[in-house]
């Protein structure tokens, strides 16, 4: 017997919420901040927007030995794992205090310190060397501050390692993506004669979510935010705390602020 006409609307009606509401595993996934399913009850996350992106890291919170930062970061992002420090690729690294500013150490200066290990990525500078000596616009700075790179446009001359004054870009010098341990397909892998680099994590704020490094953390050592927004806890925590930048001497303008 075909449907009364109340009962078809009935149906029809059903089927409309179903399409409108999103799965639940989906809707606890972007609660929690994860980049699969980013949706709410009424509808995507806005993407997170900024005049200016920057971050703080606290290294009096980075315990020894910790590296969920680099991990979250390399395991979203499709970083191999060549085995060895010749063809390593780095988005997130980890050096010493005394090398990571040592202008800032001196005789003095407390040994405990000295020998801390701290969080290194790209700084997206506000006037980024990169950019400036790039021959095919391959790297490039947004209107956000985010230091982009175009793996298509990338021919592998390496004048933008060469003016990174924080050695902050890798090259792939062999065929990366067999020694990806598994594939994020939310993310492209690279191939041979490209450089790549910390992004910022762009594709993450596009979906209204933070940087991996930061939502990994377990001591919430680093913060990320708009650091010309004064609302902002990027500029609270900066205005707040004692902060150095990696050789700002040089007129690059780093954008990660590290609390000492």
């Amino acid at each position: 017997m075909a449907p009364t006409r109340r009962e078809f609307l009935k149906i029809a009606g059903i089927s409309a919420v179903g399409l409108v509401l999103p799965p639940l595993a989906n809707l606890a996934g972007a609660q929690a901040g994860m980049p699969v399913g980013v949706s709410t009850a009424s509808g995507p996350l806005p993407a997170l927007k900024a005049k200016r992106w920057g971050m703080a890291i606290d290294i009096r919170k980075c315990p020894p030995g910790c590296t969920a930062c680099i991990t979250a970061c390399h395991t979203t992002h499709n970083v191999p794992d060549f085995g060895n420090l010749k063809d390593e690729i780095r988005w997130i690294g980890e050096a010493k205090m005394e090398k990571v500013f040592p202008a800032e150490t001196h005789q003095r200066f407390p040994e405990a310190l000295k020998e801390l290990a701290v969080p290194v990525l790209c700084n997206h500078c506000e006037n980024p060397p990169c950019v400036r000596v790039c021959p095919t616009q391959a790297t490039f700075k947004r209107t956000d501050g985010i230091v982009m790179m175009d793996y298509h446009r990338c021919i592998g001359c390496r004048f933008c390692m060469a003016a990174c004054p924080y050695g902050s870009r890798s090259m792939n010098f062999r065929d990366p993506r067999p020694f990806i341990k598994k594939i994020n397909p939310d993310f492209p892998t690279r191939t041979k004669g490209v450089v790549e680099k910390c992004n910022f994590c762009e594709e993450r704020l596009a979906k209204g979510i933070l940087p991996a490094c930061v939502t990994a953390c377990p001591q919430k050592a680093l913060t990320f935010g708009d650091v010309e927004d004064p609302g902002s806890d990027v500029r609270r925590l900066l205005d707040e705390k004692f902060s150095l930048r990696r050789r700002q001497e040089l007129g690059t303008g780093p954008q990660i602020y590290y609390i000492v």
